[in-house]
């Protein structure tokens, strides 16, 4: 082979590899450009409150049983108070599951659980 058969070559590599490496940068630099536009669209959407948030913060939300407080209030609280409505809460979270449950396997037509139904003891161990 001759001699400048080997400057071809590396001449050929380089530019494949330069190439390759400008490739990546624009890939790289595009993925940058798309990060930035969804970092600022997010900004955007969480700069603003949102609706329910401040109807929230108003007290006019739609559930009338529902409490809105201050962030931190069980500290002077009284433990059983707390642990009461902690109790309530979990139960109505419990109850609304299960209603949401009865709700979505009825319009899909699949077999309820008797307890969900309320037609068995709900503690009853089978």
């Amino acid at each position: 082979m001759p001699w400048w058969t080997w400057i071809v070559i590396w001449v050929s590599l380089l530019a494949l590899s330069l190439l390759y490496v400008l490739l990546l940068g624009i890939k790289l630099w595009r993925h940058v450009v798309a990060l930035g536009r969804e970092c600022s669209e997010a900004t955007a959407r969480l700069g603003k409150p949102s609706v329910q948030f401040s109807q929230d913060l108003a007290g006019n939300s739609a559930d009338p049983l529902k409490v809105v407080r201050e962030p931190g209030w069980a500290v002077d609280a009284d433990p059983a108070e707390v642990h009461a409505e902690y109790r309530s809460g979990k139960l109505n979270r419990k109850l609304d599951r299960t209603a949401r449950r009865v709700e979505r396997r009825s319009v899909r037509g699949q077999a309820q659980s008797l307890r969900d139904l309320q037609l068995i003891d709900p503690d009853l161990k089978l």
